[in-house]
């Protein structure tokens, strides 16, 4: 029988696979002479860092000591919080909702409860924190735990009403248990419901305050096995506080009542309030209010104490937002929330529980929000938030990363985004302040910019694996808007968010910023350092018409209304805008819309601060009651003055220096007569009625707030509404929705109109990506000229030339002139991405104007402007020295130039279709990366697309991750992982080795407070602090072991260095601390002496055995 070779066919598939980046052209030759430097092992995919805030929050802790904030949340996910800079991501593998949250103060580890009943140990001491120990109990519900201080005996509540004990040192079950039916009195016939508090005496360990959800709490000696006392109320209790003497305690309830028991009074409370209740006049029990979840209750050495609560808010404020309520002394304030509260801690002074408090802050973790308020100074200010958790201030509707950006960029963002920031925060230092901050090797600036559904946009600095917001630009400034429903113009083709950002462009040299919304508008700024006042913001109203039928092609004249005059005239927009709105009326039934667009810019003045300031703004208007398509696709440059953009009617190019648009041309008429690819007649669209169905139209339109809760089925047909080659944006070819988040998931959900048939979406071809370049626009042509590549829906990249005057004055007043080349290549799949390749295989970037302030003067703008670079050396006769690289859905090319002859192809996937395109550069070579539908992250070398990088990522389980994935320069890339967060992740090996370096460390050695000192008296009268040896009560010795059944033991994968940092003592970390403030030269020399003394070690360890070997050497075994 034939042996079979698994190697042989696994040869012959990487043959056929490598057969599609064969040489399509075997006479160019230059192809042999490029060195491609990248190869596969300079590849490498892994998570970096996680930023923005947690998403769907549902627990909190915080370590006094440590000063580490930590937050869980619904999906299983834990938050770790220090100083600015400092953050952590962890997962647990169930994805479980996380229900409490227990830190080991100053011991590194953290212990994390589980709604899928399962109790984890986290070691913190390494900076990708572990699981060490998982503890899942099978036949009980877990329901509240306590951990007391310094102590390593977990106590767990259970949904019966019983409480176990665990080791957290080795997670193992204490066979004594505290059954519900001992706690409670043997007459009452009614089972207490759910453990909902458990916390010992803080003067004596050995008494454990237990509280039941009916309203029961009870009072257990540990030592005695029995109920000293039992407190009953009518009203279930929701949490329970301590006073720090252990003489009195407060409980929450759900009448919105609290109740203060003296501990050894148990047949009535001491006292009975209501804090937001009506009190009667008659002496009458006050109105019920709404339970108050939690309460807090905090002395103070010098004045009163403080009583912290959430809820209990009366049921007459229906609609008021959540409030934290603060009395102090006679004093209450009634802090209101902008969400609802999930949870709060008072943080104090003292980490010991029998001694005075003194708190200091309250940390407020709301369902969007986290927040922190001053205690200590008069009307509770709150702190400014160090953390970048404002991602989703506004849903987030677009993304873009720049890495190696232009040094003095973020700089120049921060001198005037420091201006926009609010005043009135606390003067205090932010008090979540542990950890310290990696010692990263990456110096280069890193920027990221959100698009939001409000229209704004934000610019932050990613540099370092931190995140900080620089500068916030607010578009809808520039428009009008509504005061009421009633005044909302029937014109909008979204009813929610219509100032949403589609897609940007911004050019980081020049500082140029080009934004596209969803209401078809785009948007031009300029940076600047000055304060400027525009009295007329300049406007261009641009007709974009559909092709109704093959014949039927729009009038060329007819392309453009222009609003606004030629430079040097004086006429208003308004009046020019007048002849051009036939139907102003809102429901005006005089004919179709004509000429409108769909929002008003602002007639007034409008002062612009330092910063992005507007250019220009151009509006697609409706054409015979249709409105405008949204714009897929956007492109500006400096260099060249203009600024392009597409949708599904054609493409439309404006020159934003002299306000003039420049061509308007439908898709089809793009192509020339001459072009070897035939184009598919389209079918025609029906007419549409005016007036019966316009609101159809705004009604498909009403929510993009349900972007991407369909199917993956439905991506492929509308993959180019979400990511387009420049943004990943979403537009539909018919009408969409606002691009805002679901307001249950905050996902992004989509929904097409059905009147948009499948023939009708596949046939129509829309404008997918753009590229300026200097290039050589046809076959015959020589010399560089200033040229636009086009890339469609349909695969194909049309060549567009632009003939520029001189700069200077004569580019203000002289025409551009456009000129349509016809097709360049055409490829399977829509294209997503376009670049230029010079002869030695060196990414060509477009040509751009270095920046200068609009505002400054002539002679300064002279000082920095410069003219165009010039054109590189031209291409001799018969030889080609460029190469276009165009990446589309499904496969890779690189054509040369001006030849136009396939020099390498590459099909990318066959089962699936790429999402995200970009050629970024890396290791000082450029390479094509991809990001599949599929999951798969891939990378492909230039100009052979040879595969380099194949992972399966990530499952496209979320649209959401589709919309927002984008590639940067030096491995880096980004999307948004839940509508709050932003997940980075690398494909260099490189910043993958150099990570563990790279993250900060949240455990730092720090001493650990003094206890209080007990006194004289009452250590001499036994009146301080009872201890308790609880190895004596739960220790195996005394209590025995717990039922096998009860619980299952899971070792966790935190490994030996989890191991070894969690069993460390004070007193190494403490040498260690003392190490870590010097050079890193001196931590090498200690690793040295360690390597010597365990050598040493292994030495005397050779000497033993070898005296042991000769003790024994001579004698018989039975002599042993």
């Amino acid at each position: 029988m034939k042996k079979f070779n698994i190697r042989k066919v696994l040869d012959g598939l990487t043959a056929v696979s490598s057969s599609s980046s064969a040489t399509a052209q075997p006479g160019t030759r230059e192809n042999d002479v490029i060195q491609e430097t990248l190869q596969s092992e300079h590849f490498q995919l892994c998570k970096t860092v996680r930023h923005g805030f947690p998403h769907q929050p549902s627990s909190m802790a915080f370590d006094p000591v440590q000063k580490i904030l930590a937050v869980g949340t619904q999906s299983g996910a834990l938050r770790l919080f220090g100083r600015a800079g400092v953050e952590c991501y962890c997962q647990h593998e169930s994805g479980a909702a996380v229900i409490q949250l227990q830190f080991l103060i100053n011991e590194g580890a953290l212990v994390s409860a589980l709604a899928d009943d399962s109790i984890h140990l986290w070691n913190l001491r390494q900076k990708l924190p572990a699981i060490l120990h998982s503890l899942k109990f099978n036949r009980e519900r877990i329901t509240y735990c306590h951990l007391p201080f310094q102590s390593k005996w977990l106590y767990i509540g259970t949904e019966r009403g019983n409480i176990h004990i665990v080791n957290v040192e080795s997670f193992t079950l204490s066979g004594y248990v505290i059954m519900w039916n001992k706690a409670i009195e043997l007459s009452t016939k009614t089972h207490p419901g759910p453990v909902v508090h458990i916390s010992d005496n803080p003067m004596d360990e050995g008494k454990l305050l237990i509280g039941f959800e009916c309203g029961i709490v009870v009072l257990w000696d540990l030592k005695s096995k029995k109920a000293d006392y039992r407190y009953n109320y009518d009203e279930a209790i929701h949490s329970v506080a301590w006073h720090h003497e252990g003489k009195q305690f407060v409980c929450s309830h759900s009448d919105g009542t609290l109740t203060t028991w003296n501990v050894r009074a148990p047949a009535k409370p001491a006292q009975t309030i209501t804090p937001h209740g009506k009190q009667p006049k008659d002496g009458k029990k006050p109105e019920p209010c709404k339970p108050i979840l939690k309460v807090e209750y905090k002395t103070t050495r010098a004045g009163d104490p403080f009583m912290v609560l959430s809820g209990g808010l009366s049921y007459d404020t229906v609609g008021r937002r959540a409030c934290l309520t603060v009395m102090h002394g006679k004093s209450t304030a009634v802090l209101e929330m902008d969400y609802p509260i999930v949870d709060f801690l008072t943080l104090c002074e003292t980490p010991y529980p029998n001694d005075f408090q003194e708190p200091y802050a309250v940390v407020v973790l709301l369902e969007k929000d986290l927040v922190v308020i001053d205690l200590g100074q008069i009307g509770y200010p709150i702190f400014e938030n160090p953390y970048p958790l404002t991602i989703h201030e506004s849903p987030v509707t677009c993304c873009e990363y720049f890495a190696d950006c232009p040094a003095e960029l973020i700089p120049a963002l921060y001198s005037v985004g420091s201006r926009q920031k609010r005043q009135g925060y606390s003067k205090k230092e932010w008090p979540i302040s542990g950890g310290n901050w990696g010692q990263g090797t990456q110096s280069y600036p890193e920027i990221i910019i959100t698009g939001h559904a409000d229209g704004s946009i934000k610019f932050w600095d990613a540099s370092a694996l931190m995140l900080q917001v620089l500068y916030k630009l607010k578009t809808a400034k520039v428009f009008e808007r509504a005061r009421g429903k009633e005044e909302k113009p029937s014109t909008d083709i979204v009813e929610e968010d219509p100032f949403a950002i589609q897609t940007l462009s911004w050019c980081p040299e020049s500082r140029m910023l080009c934004v596209a919304g969803v209401s078809a508008h785009v948007i031009i700024y300029r940076f600047s350092k000055q304060e400027v006042t525009t009295e007329v913001v300049q406007l261009l109203e641009v007709r974009m018409q559909c092709e109704l039928s093959d014949v039927d092609s729009p009038d060329p004249g007819g392309d453009q209304t222009p609003t606004l005059p030629t430079p040097g005239a004086s006429s208003s927009p308004q009046e020019n805008e007048a002849p051009t709105h036939p139907s102003t009326g809102s429901n005006s039934t005089d004919g179709p819309r004509d000429n409108i667009p769909c929002l008003q810019v602002r007639s007034s003045p409008l002062k612009q601060s330092p910063g992005y300031q507007v250019e220009l703004v151009i509006q697609l208007v409706w054409v015979s009651g249709e409105p405008p398509q949204q714009i897929t696709s956007l492109a500006v440059n400096s260099s060249y003055g203009l600024v392009v953009f597409g949708n599904s009617s054609g493409l439309a190019v404006v020159d934003y220096l002299q306000k003039t648009l420049l061509l308007n041309m439908g898709t089809t008429e793009l192509y020339s007569p001459s072009d070897p690819y035939p184009r598919q007649p389209r079918s025609p669209r029906k007419a549409r009625q005016p007036s019966a169905d316009i609101p159809t139209v705004t009604s498909c339109m009403s929510s993009l707030s349900n972007l991407y809760t369909e199917s993956v089925k439905k991506l492929r047909f509308s993959h180019f509404t979400l990511c387009d080659s420049n943004d990943g944006s979403n537009a539909s070819e018919d009408r969409c929705k606002s691009p805002t988040s679901d307001a249950k998931d905050n996902s992004f959900s989509r929904s097409r109109s059905s009147s948009v048939t499948s023939i009708d979406r596949e046939s129509r071809e829309a404008i997918s990506s753009f590229h300026f370049c200097e290039s050589f626009p046809r076959k015959t042509e020589n010399l560089l000229s200033p040229s636009l590549l086009v890339g469609t829906t349909q695969g194909s990249v049309l060549v567009v030339a632009l003939s520029l005057p001189p700069s200077g004055d004569q580019r203000l007043q002289q025409p551009v002139s456009i000129s349509s080349c016809g097709t360049l290549v055409r490829l399977k799949g829509g294209v997503l991405t376009m670049a230029l390749l010079d002869a030695t295989g060196a990414l060509l970037p477009p040509p751009y104007e270095p920046w200068y302030d609009p505002n400054a003067s002539d002679e300064e703008k002279e000082k920095s402007r410069r003219r165009r670079p010039a054109s590189p050396p031209s291409s001799q006769e018969g030889q080609d020295s460029q190469y276009a690289v165009v990446c589309s859905e499904k496969q890779a090319k690189v054509v040369a130039l001006p030849s136009q002859a396939d020099i390498y192809k590459h099909n990318i996937t066959e089962s699936s279709f790429v999402l995200r395109a970009d050629v970024v550069q890396m290791a000082g070579a450029s390479c094509i990366a991809c990001f599949c539908a599929n999951g798969h992250i891939m990378t492909l070398s230039l100009p052979s697309l040879r595969p380099l990088l194949d992972v399966n990522y990530l499952p496209l389980t979320d649209m959401r991750i589709a919309r927002t994935f984008c590639f940067s320069n030096l491995g880096q890339a980004l999307y948004l992982t839940s509508p709050t967060e932003i997940q980075r992740i690398t494909y260099s090996q490189e910043t993958c080795d150099n990570l563990q370096e790279m993250l900060s460390e949240l455990f730092t050695p720090v001493e650990t407070p003094e206890a209080p000192n007990r006194g004289f008296f009452k250590g001499l009268f036994g009146g301080g602090a009872q201890s308790l040896d609880r190895e004596d009560l739960f220790g195996e010795m005394a209590a025995g072991k717990a039922s096998r059944s009860l619980a299952q033991h899971i070792p966790g994968p935190g490994g030996m260095e989890g191991m070894k940092g969690a069993a460390s003592g004070v007193v190494g970390e403490l040498a260690r601390a003392r190490i870590a403030l010097d050079e890193r030269g001196q931590k090498l020399g200690e690793l040295e002496e360690r390597t010597a003394a365990m050598m040493a070690s292994a030495d005397s360890f050779s000497k033993h055995a070898h005296d042991m070997m000769l003790k024994y050497k001579d004698k018989k075994w039975y002599q042993l």
